[in-house]
């Protein structure tokens, strides 16, 4: 039999030289990719805030302050709506170019934030700011699943560290302003360094030639399931921009808690990769429901008019958080796979935790006391994140993020809800600050509520799919052994419905169900069922 002659790699066929080459491309790749993935995210999630109010005293006379709070807070639901169509870009083309345009699109609106002069025009440059950032963190997704895992783990931890410091990033260029226009462009010079490494990274990439497409989700039930994602983003963004038409809190909590139950119902029953796919789903949308929203209002409440330490006093903390984060998420990824289910469940739990740090500890008036809760909520979130991903499949880390950003809104709504409602019987200063504390305390021990349920959950779920494919196989093993014990002369027969391929025979007379003389060395088979016993095999 003749094989066909293989044809040799680019870097084999150029020797040693080539090979050492490549390997020098591909090792650049990915210290570029993980540069960029720490710069970029942070970039990505800093579009969240919606910090226009800090500085409506800066508004124009004739620009409505609420009109500009509602334009300002388009961000996040256009980024809820991005990431189910990103993902569905990302199932067909490669993950390189989508996070090249996506840096590309946040980086225009940042330049166009400068001119904008109505509601309107910073209406569409926030949507244009959620579309880049929505493609960007899904692009850089996608990419770090073309390395290796280790790159899988820095996302996970930048992701943590990013959520946990976008409030207090989106607030620190507002301090002492004079135009309230910064809230458009806040870091320019880090998203100049953003496109550098994007540009770097795109030459490399296309030198290495590497890169593949997630294809799975390329059939109709795939892209199905793609705009089935899409529809909670759909409803979440809707609410949250209805719900600033002068709801009370009492329909907007009620409203909010509804969506976070059908998020959690849709990473039940939509999964991919079946029981596989659940932890990731499970842990991107606990994760995004209680990270963000507490930080922020940690934040919030520590600034220095508040009692707290102010900006320059909470980011020794954040450092220390996110930088525990990190180490902590590389340190997981060096576990077996079979860890990697408790190391998620252990996360989750490190992040109750830091929610019952939060609600004991806070508020603080020395930066010090927040180093306990930031390092537990950031440890905690990189953790359980490293810990879902590393054993999913591509489909299954796209359909986890696609619920991400439906979930930080679904958080951020539960926990204005909360908030407003407490603040709205305050009319002095102390019953402000009074109230802002007491919506923190009860957030989070709603939060850390929601998270103990997705654990349980998920164990549980865990559980009953173990417990089906034991059932599974023990009803697989007493079938076999029923067909062994009693011979099925169906199984015997040496007709076919489909025609074998011919075998040497000794003649052409010979017939199909004719059988050439074995060698002397070996047996001769046993006679067909259907076989004359006197007469010798039976012929049609």
């Amino acid at each position: 039999m003749a094989v066909p002659p293989v044809q040799p790699t680019r870097a084999v066929a150029t020797g040693p030289t080539g090979l050492v080459r490549t390997l020098g491309v591909s090792l650049m790749l990915d210290v570029v990719l993980g540069l960029l993935v720490a710069v970029a995210l942070p970039l990505a999630i800093l579009a969240i805030p919606n910090t226009i109010s800090v500085v409506a005293a800066l508004l124009p006379p004739d620009v409505s302050q609420i009109e500009m709070i509602r334009a300002h807070g388009l961000a996040l639901p256009a980024m809820a709506l991005a990431v189910p169509l990103a993902a569905m870009a990302l199932r067909r083309v490669r993950a390189a170019p989508v996070l090249v345009a996506g840096l590309a699109l946040l980086a225009f609106a940042d330049a166009a934030g400068g001119y904008a002069a109505s509601t309107t025009v910073v209406g569409v440059l926030r949507v244009l700011h959620g579309i880049g950032a929505g493609l960007l963190v899904s692009a850089t997704l996608v990419a770090v699943w073309e390395r290796s895992r280790l790159l899988r783990a820095v996302w996970a931890g930048a992701l943590a560290a990013s959520l946990l410091t976008a409030q207090a990033l989106a607030l620190w260029p507002l301090d002492e302003v004079d135009s309230w226009k910064v809230t458009l462009q806040p870091y320019p010079i880090l998203t100049g360094v953003a496109l550098v490494l994007a540009a770097l990274y795109l030459v490399l990439w296309r030198r290495s030639g590497e890169g593949v497409v997630i294809g799975f989700g390329r059939t109709v039930s795939g892209r199905g399931r793609l705009l089935t994602e899409a529809l909670p983003a759909v409803g979440i963004a809707a609410l949250a921009v209805g719900s600033t038409f002068d709801w009370s809190p009492g329909p907007v909590v009620l409203a909010a808690s509804l969506s976070i139950l059908a998020l959690l119902g849709l990473a039940s029953v939509g999964v991919v990769d079946g029981a596989a796919g659940r932890a990731p789903a499970y842990t991107m949308l606990a994760v995004g429901v209680v990270v963000l929203p507490t930080a922020a209002q940690v934040t919030y409440i520590e600034l220095g008019g508040l009692g707290g330490p102010g900006l320059s006093g909470l980011w020794p903390a954040f450092t220390i958080a996110g930088v525990a984060g990190l180490l902590a998420a590389v340190l997981a990824n060096r576990l077996g796979d079979g860890a990697m289910p408790v190391v998620t469940a252990g996360g989750l739990v490190v992040v109750v935790a830091g929610l019952c740090a939060v609600r004991l500890l806070l508020p603080a008036s020395g930066g010090l006391m927040l180093i306990l809760p930031f390092v537990l909520l950031a440890v905690g979130a990189s953790v359980a994140l490293t810990g879902a991903l590393r054993p999913a499949g591509g489909g299954a880390a796209l359909f986890a993020l696609s619920l991400f950003f439906p979930a930080v809104l679904g958080g951020f709504l539960l926990g204005s809800g909360i908030q407003v409602a407490r603040l709205k019987e305050a009319t002095t200063p102390q019953a402000l600050v009074d109230g802002f504390v007491g919506a923190l305390h009860l957030w989070a021990l709603v939060g850390g509520g929601l998270v103990v349920v997705v654990i349980a959950l998920g164990a549980a779920l865990v559980r009953l799919s173990t417990a089906a494919a034991a059932d599974m196989t023990a009803a697989s093993a007493t079938t076999g052994a029923a067909r062994e014990g009693s011979p099925s002369w169906p199984e015997a027969r040496p007709e076919r419905d489909w025609r074998p391929e011919p075998r040497p025979g000794p003649g052409p007379g010979s017939g199909p169900e004719k059988t050439a003389a074995p060698p002397v060395v070996v047996p001769p088979p046993a006679p067909s069922p259907e076989d004359d016993p006197g007469n010798g095999p039976v012929h049609p």
